[in-house]
């Protein structure tokens, strides 16, 4: 059975580490390793997921499948880029399932829970930043309503990156 809940401090220790592994899985092959261990240091740690889940401006969905953990998404409110247009608007800062569950309907259902979860929280418009050079994710996200409008720089480690950035208004 699946299951989207939001997430709780207690929960730090497991989404830390499917965290660090989901990211280190999708972007490890594409990168500097040297980069990529210094981000995964500063980003996923058990303190920045605790600190995360306990901040009123972030909403962490957690999925679980038969109870175990196969996938997350966070947003945020606050400042948007200037090429994001739409009112209100909300950040998916963070959107990943694991390898086991990817096929699956689990992504679809988890995009779902967020746009829920974002117009709950007052939210008009969505917004995410995603690596230029990450096809699949593009593609979903198109499949979802999103499209480019602009871009903005990604530092992974030492390394200045491109994410373009695309919008999806919520209903």
């Amino acid at each position: 059975m699946t299951t989207i809940r939001p997430g709780v401090p207690a929960d730090a220790g497991r989404l830390a580490g499917l965290a660090a592994r989901t990211f280190e899985e999708t972007f490890g092959s594409a990168n500097d390793p040297g980069d990529m261990a210094l981000y995964l240091s500063s980003a996923y740690g058990m303190a920045q997921q605790s600190e995360e889940l306990a901040d009123p401006a972030i909403a962490t969905l957690l999925v679980e499948v038969d109870g175990q953990l196969a996938g997350y998404a966070q947003i945020k409110e606050g400042d948007a880029p200037r090429c994001v247009a739409g009112e209100r608007p909300v950040e998916i800062r963070r959107f990943y399932v694991d390898r086991p569950w990817q096929g699956r309907g689990v992504a679809q259902a988890l995009m779902r829970a967020v746009g829920e979860a974002a117009a709950a929280r007052g939210g008009r418009t969505l917004w995410l930043g995603v690596w230029e050079r990450n096809e699949r994710a593009q593609a979903f996200y198109r499949k979802c309503g999103f499209v480019d409008v602009g871009s903005q720089p990604f530092v992974l480690g030492r390394d200045q990156q491109t994410d373009r950035i695309m919008t999806c208004a919520l209903p």
